[in-house]
């Protein structure tokens, strides 16, 4: 079967599908991956056929990180993602039915949400929500990612998924509306939400997080799943001069902001440079795409620019790092203790779940980062031997997981036992 994903967003929110892609492919599978042209490489790198979709993650993630005031939540970024989603809304919609012609199935992510349903409709295919955290699917179990955790119970955890719906829907109509305006012959009205209870279809929500930092809540529904983390296996190791860093003393801490881009680089090297300094740890940079800089490091620091995390995690102390899911599923995998700096997003609600696991310090939110707080956070994930049992033992019991599987496993299931594959089962 022909599968194409629709994937949109930072490195983060496009490699989770890669790994997917990957296991649907030694399944048998045919998979097209469309995502923005900087991960063209990436996407073919792994043998997968690449189309481009419209927008630079790059501006988002700078957007998300300035105008959102240092403060994470999906519900503080939303203004900065529907403004940037108007303004590729039109050619990322062209993009997508390029992407998908021909496909017998549709996955798409969160900002795809829209796109990929309305395409699947109208091709006649059935259509899948593949998730990095839980939006779609209300809960008394847990706040939306986008609203803060606060002791009110069911009611207020449920409530923060209900206005995350109605944000994110009505939101992402009007964009669609303001930007097909009085090109109705080729953009229709859209639908409808795409999980809602339907005799014909309702799309299926798969989360590519483990049952054991969420377990899946009793409130969800049978079209919910949670086969585990989706994880992209490294094909490469990383360079010699890091290796012989690495080799020549104790394991350092590992500091990276992902994806993350700001002003404050060079403030936020200097923090990090100076905790390290107070802890007495060594230190590798990852420097991502502008959260750290490289300049006037000292001979106990190493810096580059990117580096596979299941290789460079296994063999450093500790992370400090900004809560992306990716980021943040590559440490708990390793069994390696966190500190978690959020800047956006859902960046924060990650960070929260670290610390309720046990394998974290409550998380330090960006704007309220010192050189003093970080070198304290520091030096307990490094010294703390309860917090550092419990982070080895989840990352066993993760390493343990095979989520790419898992979720191939549940796609599977609907496709091979329901008739919707044709345009007149869906119309």
């Amino acid at each position: 079967m022909h599968i194409t994903i629709l994937a949109h967003g930072s490195r983060g929110d496009v490699q989770p599908y890669i790994a997917l892609g990957l296991g649907l492919k030694e399944a048998g599978h045919a998979v097209r991956i469309a995502a923005p042209e900087l991960f063209r490489a990436f996407v073919t790198g792994y043998g997968l056929e690449f189309a481009p979709l419209a927008g630079d993650p790059r501006i988002l993630m700078r957007s998300a990180v300035e105008e959102a005031g240092g403060r994470s939540g999906l519900l503080r970024a939303a203004p900065v993602v529907l403004k940037f989603a108007t303004s590729v809304a039109l050619q990322v919609i062209h993009d997508a039915r390029q992407a998908c012609q021909g496909t017998e199935a549709i996955i798409h992510s969160l900002l795809t949400t829209t796109v990929g349903h309305e395409i699947a409709l109208q091709m006649g295919v059935p259509d899948f929500s593949a998730l990095v955290f839980a939006v779609f699917s209300p809960t008394a179990a847990f706040p939306n990612p986008g609203f803060p955790e606060l002791p009110l119970g069911g009611w207020y955890n449920r409530l923060t998924h209900k206005l995350f719906k109605q944000v994110y829907w009505h939101g992402g109509r009007l964009a669609y509306n303001s930007v097909t305006r009085g090109k109705r012959d080729q953009h229709p009205s859209l639908s409808g939400w795409p999980f809602a209870a339907s005799d014909r279809w309702t799309t299926p929500v798969l989360y590519g997080f483990s049952p054991s930092v969420i377990p899946k809540p009793p409130d969800w529904g049978e079209h919910a799943h949670v086969p585990g983390f989706w994880s992209l296996p490294s094909p490469d190791p990383g360079p010699p001069e890091l290796e012989s860093f690495l080799e020549a003393g104790p394991p350092p801490v590992c500091i990276s902001f992902g994806s993350i881009i700001t002003r404050d680089a060079n403030k936020l090297t200097g923090l990090a440079l100076e905790a390290l300094a107070r802890s007495g740890q060594r230190g590798v940079l990852v420097t991502g795409w502008g959260g750290l800089t490289a300049a006037d490091l000292p001979e106990q620091v190493f810096a580059i620019e990117s580096v596979p995390f299941d290789w460079l995690f296994p063999r450093v102390v500790a992370a400090v790092i900004h809560g992306g899911i990716g980021t943040t599923a590559a440490a708990m995998q390793a069994g390696i203790p966190m500190v978690v700096v959020p800047f956006t997003l859902d960046q924060n609600f990650w960070g929260e779940r670290a610390y309720r696991l046990g394998v974290a310090p409550k998380p330090i939110p960006s704007r309220k980062l010192t050189a003093g707080n970080l070198a304290l956070a520091i030096q307990t994930v490094v010294d703390d031997a309860p917090l550092r049992r419990r982070a080895s033992q989840l990352g066993q019991t993760l390493r343990s997981e095979n989520g790419v599987l898992n979720a191939v496993r549940v796609l599977e299931g609907y496709l091979d036992s329901t008739p919707l594959t044709t345009a007149e089962a869906l119309s």
